[in-house]
């Protein structure tokens, strides 16, 4: 079971580590950790009591007031057909100006491509000077690092630039990336983005007189059983479920189970979201933004 904990208050931060690192020194089934992606602080424990526990004392031995939820599931987006850009960067102030023009077209990589991200450069001369190709590579690169949906990274992508055009002294690696950049987004939502969320495969032994409780519970969350094996008195069910619909399964399953319910869980595949979740994500995002 996990949370993503923070603290209230930014100067209460020194207080808040202190605290987490005596925790885990004394219980070696507390664990913080940090999500790289989403940047939340992640603690892991027994159970949904076994956490809240801790922050309670967090707030009652050091005075720190936190704000608990549940943690950022790492979505991905990605493109499903084809779509071109052609982008003109040009601006003109006092002294150097800007210019780049880039000319292309993105498309989604083939199923079971090694790579997630490709660029290729597919200029025939010298339209671009070969120096600023680099800069046009890495303004794709980060242009991709957050998609315009949910503001996730997008992967399975390939960019290939067939055009453009420089300009002998406003032309530079900056107007380039630029150019670039606002290429992506120009053509991003002509490639009908979709969401891809994290699917787990989940493995449950619960006692058969609980199994069809258990597999209703599995079908609510949005999984798909693909396995059933009796063992004894217990079951054995294997699941793909949506690791967003798993927030506090542990609980559950122990409600349903009074309490002799067990399940483990690894990633399996990113899987693109129905329609509907689609637009809950997306309108969620928004309402973020707008705050």
């Amino acid at each position: 079971m996990s949370l993503a904990v923070s603290p209230v208050s930014k100067d209460s931060g020194g207080q808040f580590s202190k605290a987490l690192n005596r925790f885990q020194r004394e219980d070696p089934t507390f664990r913080v950790g940090l999500d790289a992606e989403s940047g939340q602080t992640i603690i892991s424990g027994m159970g949904e009591l076994h956490l809240e526990i801790y922050v309670e004392r967090i707030h009652r031995e050091y005075k720190v007031e936190a704000t608990v939820g549940k943690p950022r599931v790492n979505f991905r987006e990605t493109v499903t057909q084809r779509a071109e850009f052609d982008y003109l960067h040009k601006k003109q102030t006092g002294g150097q100006g800007q210019y780049g023009r880039v000319s292309g077209y993105v498309e989604p990589l083939p199923e079971g491509s090694p790579v997630k991200f490709e660029f290729e450069n597919m200029i025939v001369g010298q339209a671009i000077p070969s120096n600023f190709i680099p800069a046009i590579e890495k303004g794709f690169r980060e242009a991709a690092n957050s998609g315009s949906l949910i503001g996730h990274p997008v992967e399975n992508i390939r960019v290939v630039l067939t055009d453009g055009a420089s300009h002998a002294v406003d032309s530079s690696e900056l107007a380039f990336k630029l150019a670039s950049i606002y290429a992506f987004r120009q053509c991003y939502s002509a490639a009908k983005p979709v969401i891809l969320e994290p699917i787990m495969l989940v493995e449950l032994k619960v006692p058969t007189e609980f199994q069809g409780t258990v597999a209703g519970d599995i079908n609510k969350r949005k999984g798909v059983i693909v396995g059933n094996d009796q063992d004894g008195d217990e079951t054995v069910i294997l699941a793909q479920v949506p690791l967003n619909n798993m927030f506090g399964y542990s609980t559950a399953l122990r409600s349903m189970t009074q309490g002799k319910g067990e399940f483990t869980m690894e990633y399996k595949e990113h899987s693109a979201v129905s329609q509907d979740v689609q637009m809950q994500l997306v309108n969620a995002h928004k309402a973020s933004k707008a705050e």
